[in-house]
């Protein structure tokens, strides 16, 4: 396995896209959990099965695109854009053998729980996205729905890997906002760093080739296309509710998301769950 840039190699985005590269990433002990099951059990190992134990784990989803961009068929002519696509395609042979999931984020992170923490939250804030996203690409009878719930749910995939490999750096970051709430995020990043966490994101999905559907949604500078606009606004519905509903910015969100889905901002607020106040 690569070793991790340092010294100014570590502030050089190509440095660190070249270590995710031959890194091995971790998965959540959940994951691992679900597919050693899967592998003693040659009955269940449908894609569908082994689909639902990968889903919810952004850095498993990671691995899995990642090997099916490298071992595309020279008769496939379409990108994969969804899990079960590609798991179809490689055959759970293939998922089994080369798609490791021995090296966890919980024994990765162990001697470092406030990144854990912090890690983990963001995980379950990028479910909340991929749900979000994926019910409103349903009620606006987008047929690929499922491509939508994917790039919510990879959307911070740059974050959830420096927290992985940088953990110390992440932590500084965290208490430098925390100490200054004026601060902005990318200043920090790039003073910390050496570059944006969204900068990194775009090398990522640049340079693993990934499907160029999934590529522009991931990047909110197309923010005016509905697609698009669907993931940025249930990434942002996302973390301002992750702490509650009591965000300012939440007003501002549900407008958006009213006139995206073209209803009611009351409406708005009922579909994603905001609570109703007792008289």
């Amino acid at each position: 396995m690569a070793s991790a840039p340092v010294g100014e190699a570590a502030r050089d985005i190509k440095a660190w896209v070249d270590f995710i590269a031959t890194a091995e990433i971790p998965v959540l002990k959940q994951t691992a959990r679900e597919v050693a099951i899967l592998r003693e059990d040659e009955d269940k190992q449908s894609a569908r099965a082994i689909t639902t134990a990968v889903i919810h784990d952004p850095m498993m989803v990671f691995k899995v695109l990642c090997y099916s961009q490298k071992h595309k068929g020279r008769n496939q002519l379409q990108d994969l854009l969804q899990v079960e696509q590609a798991i179809i395609m490689m055959g759970a042979t293939a998922f089994f053998q080369n798609i490791p999931t021995h090296y966890l984020v919980e024994d990765a992170l162990k001697t470092n729980l406030p990144a854990l923490t912090h890690l983990l939250r963001l995980i379950r804030r990028a479910h909340r996205a991929a749900y979000f996203a994926a019910d409103w690409a349903t009620y606006l009878k987008d047929l690929r729905a499922e491509e939508v719930r994917i790039a919510a749910l990879l959307h911070d995939l740059s974050e959830m890997l420096m927290w992985c490999f940088e953990p110390e750096k992440m932590n500084t970051m965290c208490a430098m906002q925390q100490a200054d709430k004026t601060l902005r995020s990318k200043a920090v990043q790039q003073e910390v760093l050496g570059f944006t966490l969204h900068d990194l994101q775009k090398q990522i999905v640049d340079s693993f080739e990934f499907p160029p559907l999934l590529v522009k949604l991931m990047q909110e500078e197309a923010s005016g296309e509905q697609r698009v606009r669907n993931v940025t606004l249930a990434v942002n519905l996302a973390r301002h509710s992750a702490h509650g509903w009591d965000d300012a910015a939440l007003p501002d969100d549900y407008s958006d998301i009213a006139e995206l889905l073209r209803m009611d901002i009351d409406k708005v607020m009922r579909i994603v769950g905001v609570p109703t106040l007792e008289p």
